[in-house]
């Protein structure tokens, strides 16, 4: 059976080779959520304002919305234009799939 390249999961074996360009900009995105994350805890360690840490946790909800958009984006043009294309119509049920959880 010939693997497919699409978006790594953990239920499957699918992977995708991003280009440096698309793997810098994702991991630089990662870093500085991770980054907001700390300066929450931060905050909350020194007894921040409730209203303070809210603010920040919603600036991180914000970001890696931002995230899911972009990566998203490059799942539908690359993988699920490319499964189309090779007549594999079940890529269309994984998409949708995928949607109804990021909108949960």
């Amino acid at each position: 059976m010939e693997e497919r390249e699409c978006c790594q999961c953990q239920h499957c074996k699918k992977t995708k080779e991003r280009s440096p360009e698309e793997y810098r900009a994702l991991m630089n995105r990662l870093k500085r959520i991770q980054g907001q994350l700390r300066g929450i805890e931060g905050m909350l360690e020194n007894n921040a304002y409730c209203t303070d840490i809210l603010v920040q946790v919603a600036a991180v909800n914000a970001a890696l919305n931002s995230f899911n958009r972009e990566l998203l984006a490059s799942h539908i043009k690359s993988c699920v234009a490319q499964n189309i294309r090779e007549g594999n119509d079940d890529v269309i049920d994984e998409l949708v799939n995928t949607l109804q959880k990021l909108m949960k």
